[in-house]
Parts: structure tokens; sequence; C-alpha cells
């Protein structure tokens, strides 16, 4: 699976769990009312890939972590959202026993 064909699947999976239409998500993420359907369809369709900011925003509105959108790797894309839900002190504790620290 190449980059772009990952972010499209992401895209469209978080969005679909998050319940909003492409119009929804496309408007929320700050794309204009009037081309915000069709980009998020581009996206999804990996027609187009959202830079970097728009990537950002559009995990922002989703409510996911914008390495989710990136993972090509599903157990690690799962990790990824698991991750970002338990509480600080238990991550920390993950980072802890992985041998790593905040910082890494």
């Amino acid at each position: 699976m190449d980059g772009s064909s990952v972010v499209a699947k992401r895209i469209k999976q978080a969005r679909e769990g998050a319940g909003l239409s492409q119009q929804e998500l496309g408007i929320k993420a700050g794309i204009d009312e009037l081309s915000a359907s069709s980009r998020i369809s581009q996206y999804e369709r990996g027609v187009h890939a959202p830079d970097f900011a728009t990537t950002e925003r559009l995990a922002k509105v989703l409510r996911v972590p914008a390495p989710f959108l990136y993972a090509a790797d599903e157990s690690l894309a799962n990790w990824i959202l698991a991750f970002s839900k338990i509480s600080a002190s238990a991550r920390k504790e993950v980072m802890r026993k992985a041998g790593l620290t905040e910082g890494d």
C-alpha cells in the first residue's frame, strides 16, 4: 500500500467512525464549503493527498492522532488509537516499561 492510499484509507475509516459526512468533515477542517465534499472524496479515493497541515486539521476534527492517518500497519494504527485514549500516567508507565522517555 503506498503512502497516499494509506492516508486515504485512514481518513475514510476515521470519518465513518466519527459519523461525519465528507461535507461535514471538510467544513469542520476549514475547507471551503463549496469544495469540502469533493476534496474529502478525492483524499479518500487517493486522487490527491492532503498536505501535512490539512492532515493535522482533519485528525483534530476526527479526534485521532495524526500519526494514525499515516500508519500502514493495521496493528500499529490500532495501537496509536489505543495509546491516545489512555491516561497520561498509563502512557508514562508504558513508555517506562518500553525503556523510553517522553522526549524519545
